[in-house]
Formats: C-alpha cells, structure tokens, sequence
C-alpha cells in the first residue's frame, strides 16, 4: 500500500477556544497549497482508492479540495485517529484497516503526523520528520518498516511550477 500523508494546508491563526478552532477554515493561500499539492498528484498519475480526513474543518476541506483536483468521486472517510487528539495506537489500527488498498490518502494535523510517519518508517519515538502546512510524504508500506518515497510541501513546488514556467532553452547569443 501507498500512503500519503498530507498535513492540512495553511488555515491562518489558531484560535484559543477549542471549539472555534475546530472550526477554522482555509484561508486563501491554504487554497492555493491544495491545488499546487493536487497538480503534484496529477503530474504523477495518482488515482486514489480512498482519502481518510480529521473530522476538524481544515483538515475535511483539504481533503475535499485535493480530492476533487485528483477526480476522487467516493466519500472522505472521518476518522479521530488523525485529528490532533488521535494517538499513535488508534493511528496504527488505522493504517492496518487500510493495507487492502493500493492508495490511500491521509489528511491530519501537527503534531501527531510526523510523529505518525516516523513510526511508519522507524521504530516509534525514533524518528520525527518536519511536516510544513500542506507538505504531504508517500510511504510504501509494503514492508516493515515502511520506506519514505517522497516528501514534498507547498514552497518546494511553488519552486518547480515557476522554474518550470520559464524557457528550458540555453542562451547561444555571443553578444
């Protein structure tokens, strides 16, 4: 199984009340973060069997702005096993749910996620990779431990697209 795990994109300040927080929704460069991360996607030819979402607003309306850039028609699953309070445990469980896909999505939060993707790739508690708003990192869980194949955010790929944007022609002129 491929899973990508995706950190919700940029949805401005948090708030101090928790419940107003869960409620906080993307701002506009949140936005832009999930169409750059679904162009990824779709440069690479990725076709999700499922995308599994916190229930926490951010994080569902990324889940569904990615979804629907990639042409994924099926429902978001919810899950409490990503949202900030999941545990480790409750993400393990999850993820053995998951095997009988080929790929899946997984939209949370810090800061579990990048203790939950270490654990996928190491021994838990050995390894916390950095997860910047709207990064999201493929791990091929076909083995134990898993291998990390890639891990990309938002700069990196505003980066690539703009390069990618300008004439790849070399400068011949000898003026």
């Amino acid at each position: 199984m491929n899973l990508y795990i995706l950190r919700h994109a940029s949805a401005g300040v948090r708030r101090a009340d928790p419940s107003l927080d869960a409620k906080r929704p993307l701002d506009k460069e949140g936005k832009e973060q999930c169409l750059l991360i679904a162009r990824h996607l779709n440069a690479l030819r990725i076709q999700f069997d499922l995308i599994v979402s916190s229930p926490l607003k951010r994080a569902l309306q990324t889940a569904s702005l990615v979804g629907t850039e990639v042409a994924y028609d099926s429902k978001i699953q919810i899950t409490e096993a990503v949202s900030p309070s999941g545990s480790l445990s409750s993400f393990q469980e999850l993820v053995k749910q998951l095997s009988a896909y080929e790929n899946v999505l997984v939209v949370g939060h810090n800061p579990n996620l990048p203790e939950f993707l270490g654990s996928l790739i190491c021994s838990p508690g050995r390894a916390k990779i950095r997860m910047r708003k709207g990064a999201i990192a493929r791990v091929d869980c076909t083995g134990r431990p898993g291998q990390l194949v890639s891990l990309v955010d938002p700069r990196m790929l505003r980066q690539v697209y703009a390069s990618a944007a300008k004439s790849s022609r070399r400068n011949t002129s000898r003026k």
